[in-house]
């Protein structure tokens, strides 16, 4: 399967992301991608107060967010993983944070509300409370991806290997992890969590990843890349905005889950 991961640095116009995004997904489709995976907050990276005005309901006819990933996807016949859009809740004021998959048909495949919030305050003076302005998901998630178990995650969910776990358990290959990192976290951790989570995983990593500057002086990390269960980092963005690809060999897969099996050797669940 020939996937790609986006980088964006989206802002606080949503049709002006839109925009980016339908160029990123046009290019990545004729690079031959079946499957493409954009970074959270592709639409909206502007005022976190501000999520809940450009939120939409997943059970409604699509707003402009959700229909353009429908029409994207149906357009050039691929599976996308809208990383992380604001999608309403029961709180008016804290829409959740949702990983959306949309299939070659322009059909919503399945819903992911990001479960762990970003709540921080980093010694370089970032401040973060997300659990202010948006609402937790509780469900782990597999979809299925051309028989393919595909776990949905989004950024912060990155720190916590128990999910990632669960979602190998229920049949992941493939774990996707839409993110925003901070420019702090990043340098330091970015890379050395997905790789464990692939080695201790043995699945593939789809990791899309803001980058630059944003509004409120934020600034995130970048470098998207796709990892390997063997935890070797099989392609990676440059700077800026970019589309990375690679080519998932699942027999390869197999190949590493028989020699180490280290998957049937658990002893805790």
């Amino acid at each position: 399967m020939l996937v790609a991961v986006v980088q964006l640095s989206s802002q606080d116009n949503v049709e002006e992301n839109l925009a980016q995004v339908r160029t990123f997904v046009a290019q990545a489709a004729r690079s031959g991608a079946e499957l493409i995976v954009l970074p959270e907050n592709f639409a909206f990276m502007g005022e976190e107060a501000g999520r809940h005005v450009v939120s939409e309901s997943l059970d409604q006819a699509p707003g402009l967010i959700l229909g353009t990933l429908l029409d994207a996807a149906a357009r050039h016949g691929v599976w996308i993983v809208g990383g992380g859009m604001p999608e309403r809740s029961s709180d008016p004021d804290r829409p959740f944070n949702t990983s959306v998959l949309v299939s070659p048909a322009g059909a919503l495949a399945s819903v992911y509300r990001k479960i762990h919030l970003f709540d921080v305050a980093l010694a370089d003076g970032t401040n973060h409370h997300e659990s202010a302005v948006t609402l937790a998901g509780h469900d782990v998630v597999v979809a299925d991806v051309h028989g393919i178990g595909l776990g949905l995650t989004v950024c912060y969910d990155l720190r916590f290997p128990e999910l990632y776990r669960r979602l190998v358990v229920q049949g992941a290959r493939i774990v996707t992890v839409p993110a925003a990192f901070t420019l702090t976290t990043g340098k330091d951790h970015w890379q050395v969590l997905l790789r464990a989570r692939a080695i201790e995983n043995q699945v593939f990593v789809l990791a899309a990843a803001q980058h630059g500057r944003h509004p409120r002086g934020r600034v995130t990390y970048g470098k998207s890349m796709i990892v390997d269960p063997w935890g070797d980092v099989l392609a990676q963005t440059g700077e800026g905005t970019g589309v990375a690809l690679a080519n998932l060999d699942f027999a390869y897969q197999d190949r590493v889950r028989a020699a180490l099996p280290c998957l049937e050797h658990r002893q805790l669940i």
